[in-house]
């Protein structure tokens, strides 16, 4: 790769020549290249995958329920639906990522899912909640695994983790960069007001290339060895451990603190800060996985952590007042991901060919 090679545009870069000379250098520019174009562009679409799958929690404070007419167990399973499609899908997504090509097919995604995201302002009963939220995770089931492919083909071992926890968590940079963005055109653009008029008596306050090319074919062969490979289901299973506890978490916290006295917007404004909380947690889980180069442990501790932070929110709670309970309910979501990007770059390192890693990253 020559010098110019370090400011050309990804569409530049020729991956297909699994022959061409890897050297230090050509690494340092495909990281920048990856840092400057890669990674912001899968943020900013990671930040936008999660308002589309975690809204309904600020819906359901909003009265969802009551609107569309549907009892607390339909709105459980529907989420239940949602993940169910997820799961269905993220393998064969991930085997058609290689044949597409990140591009197209995240592109795509994001686009699909979206449109289906739009379209939960029509739901109005049971069966088109029920039907739109398993819509959702079919949709929606190949971004995250086939994101950690494609940043797995651009970055090294050394640098992977770090890149997998901003993936994860710079959302919320995205997010309260476009929150000072609005407030800005809000100083500079909102008009204050044109005639007074008083309301009315009716109206109511209210992955390292080239190697890791995704135009290879991912058979059937290498799929039936990653998910025999015993090695891996520990991690699967301890995945799964976490998620089920924490993806209702994150559903409920909100309607958790409104059943605790707090009205519909301090409740959603509180759950966000178990969010914020992730950022710190996760960047030093990161630090300590990079620090320590035991990324197993540095798993099992964080892991660890969060059950600690279980057993005290499920024995303390009934004994505590409102304001102890949020920071239980706060802590422990706080503490639930921050094993996730050390947990996703273990897989990712320890698979010897790009097929089988994009298989166990899409199975975890």
């Amino acid at each position: 790769m020559s010098t110019d090679d370090a400011t050309a545009s990804v569409s530049d870069l020729n991956f297909s020549d699994s022959s061409s000379a890897h050297t230090p250098k050509t690494q340092s520019q495909l990281s920048k290249i990856a840092d400057r174009q890669v990674l912001p562009l899968l943020v900013v679409a990671f930040a936008s995958y999660q308002l589309d799958r975690t809204n309904i929690a600020s819906c359901l404070t909003g009265g969802l329920a009551s609107d569309i007419r549907v009892s607390q167990d339909s709105i459980n399973l529907g989420n239940l639906l949602m993940f169910a499609g997820v799961i269905a899908l993220e393998i064969p997504s991930n085997v058609i990522l290689h044949q597409v090509g990140a591009r197209w097919w995240i592109g795509g995604q994001v686009l699909v899912f979206g449109v289906v995201a739009a379209l939960q302002i029509f739901i109005c009963d049971r069966t088109g909640f029920l039907l739109t939220r398993t819509i959702l995770g079919l949709c929606e089931a190949g971004f995250i695994p086939g994101s950690m492919f494609t940043l797995s083909t651009w970055y090294t071992r050394e640098e992977i983790t770090k890149r997998i926890a901003i993936f994860f968590f710079g959302m919320f940079g995205v997010e309260g960069i476009w929150t000072v963005v609005v407030s800005i055109l809000l100083f500079f653009l909102l008009p204050e007001r044109a005639r007074y008029y008083p309301c009315s008596d009716v109206e109511k306050a209210s992955e390292v290339a080239p190697s890791g090319s995704t135009s290879h074919r991912i058979s059937l062969t290498v799929v039936w060895s990653t998910l025999a490979d015993f090695k891996r289901w520990p991690h699967f299973i301890a995945t799964a451990c976490v998620f089920a506890t924490w993806n209702p978490l994150t559903v409920y916290t909100p309607s958790i603190y409104t059943m605790l006295g707090f009205e519909r917007v301090p409740a959603n404004a509180l759950a966000a800060i178990g969010n914020f909380i992730t950022l710190p947690v996760v960047v030093f889980f990161a630090w300590l996985s990079d620090k320590s180069r035991k990324r197993g442990l540095a798993v099992i501790i964080a892991q660890t952590v969060y059950l600690f932070s279980l057993i005290v929110l499920r024995c303390s709670q009934p004994h505590v007042g409102k304001w102890s309970k949020f920071g239980l309910w706060t802590t422990a979501n706080g503490l639930a991901v921050g094993y996730h990007p050390i947990h996703n770059a273990w897989i990712q390192m320890n698979s010897t060919t790009p097929e089988e890693r994009s298989i166990g990253v899409a199975m975890c």
